[in-house]
């Protein structure tokens, strides 16, 4: 019988990681990433949150208002801790659907996230006998987790969060990492391994695209 994710209650921050948080998070070789948006249009559609997690299940959710990421600061000087974090060399970033999370970082914050570990591309890598990769189906298949999507159609901008999108929010990136992994056994065991990490490199380039507006770039 499926179950939930870990029941993990975040640190819900304003703008920025604090030094400690920082400090911690860099002690980490991997962190779970994820974000909230008001919608799917990056140049419409701000930046609301940024979610962290890392093995020892220390989670956090950063908000970030409207002021911060569409005022008058570069995007580079807005959240400076989350930068240096999201740009750690040593620490690998996971996330699901990582081409998404990092235009929007990238545009709101100047951030460029590196480096990647996406999911959902390793999904459609190594899960071939089905065209269902959202987290929901890859959770509930590969962990055994059931994820409720219901609060995801929610006011994100808003400055006090209900409880359940908190929930939501974090629920993502509390298992991320044990996702990761036995995506990583299917990916050794089918020999793709390299493949993926050529894949994740292209992710920062697709994003940028993204943000410029280009659909099918590589298409006839």
């Amino acid at each position: 019988m499926a179950h939930p994710p870990p029941d993990i209650e975040p640190v819900i921050v304003q703008r920025d990681i604090t030094e400690d948080q920082l400090q911690a998070y860099l002690a980490s070789p991997e962190l779970a990433v994820d974000t909230e948006t008001l919608g799917l249009q990056h140049l419409r559609d701000r930046l609301c949150c940024i979610q962290l997690c890392d093995r020892g299940g220390r989670a956090t959710l950063v908000q970030t208002p409207r002021d911060q990421v569409m005022g008058s600061l570069p995007p580079e000087q807005r959240a400076p801790r989350l930068k240096r974090l999201l740009e750690e060399p040593r620490v690998l970033k996971v996330l699901h659907f990582a081409r998404f999370d990092v235009a929007a970082v990238r545009h709101y914050l100047g951030i460029r996230m590196a480096p990647l570990y996406c999911t959902r591309t390793v999904s459609k890598l190594v899960r071939t006998y089905t065209e269902r990769h959202g987290l929901k189906d890859v959770a509930l298949e590969l962990l055994d987790i059931e994820l409720d999507k219901v609060t995801r159609h929610t006011d994100w901008s808003s400055p006090h969060l209900t409880p359940e999108q908190v929930r939501y929010a974090i629920s993502d990136v509390t298992f991320l990492l044990r996702l990761k992994d036995r995506l990583d056994d299917m990916l050794d065991r089918e020999g793709r391994r390299a493949l993926a990490e050529e894949c994740f490199k292209v992710i920062p380039t697709m994003a940028a695209l993204d943000l410029l507006g280009y659909e099918a770039l590589f298409e006839h």
